[in-house]
């Protein structure tokens, strides 16, 4: 099994935005975490972190042909793009939307996922943790 992590705008940051909000975990130790709790699963995953919401869409039409599924932090664009959410409904894809914090008692603005209604499912609020729960997911639910 495959799986590609997708992380958005200003997720490079992690560690040092707002930590007590989003933790002092480093992007960097995320992944490389994330990775080898992923091998021992016998998952196979890949991560990209990017800035661009055009790159992001880039990278959800290419996981199609090779990932099973997604793991997907979109930042600030989870609550307006919905040129991402055209992307994740095009392939239909499996798509886990994973938030460290938790959008729905932050500010009003992002109580709305404008990618949610396409996603097979969203994690909210549990921190890093949450990325660990969608790979426990996809193990759960695709298996090998």
């Amino acid at each position: 099994m495959k799986i590609l992590m997708l992380n958005g705008p200003n997720l490079n940051l992690l560690g040092r935005r707002e930590p007590a909000v989003y933790g002092q975990t480093t992007l960097h130790e995320l992944e490389s975490g994330l990775a080898d709790y992923a091998e021992r699963l016998g998952i196979k995953l890949d991560s990209l972190q990017s800035n661009s919401e055009s790159e992001l869409i880039d990278a959800i039409h290419k996981a199609a042909d090779f990932y099973d599924g997604i793991i997907l932090n979109a930042g600030a664009l989870t609550h307006y793009s919905y040129a991402l959410r055209d992307a994740i409904s095009a392939t239909a894809m499996p798509v886990i939307e994973v938030h460290i914090s938790n959008i729905y008692s932050r500010e009003h603005f992002r109580h709305t996922s404008v990618i949610s209604p396409v996603c097979i499912g969203q994690i909210t609020g549990l921190g890093i943790h949450g990325y660990y729960l969608a790979l426990d997911y996809f193990k759960r639910t695709i298996g090998d």
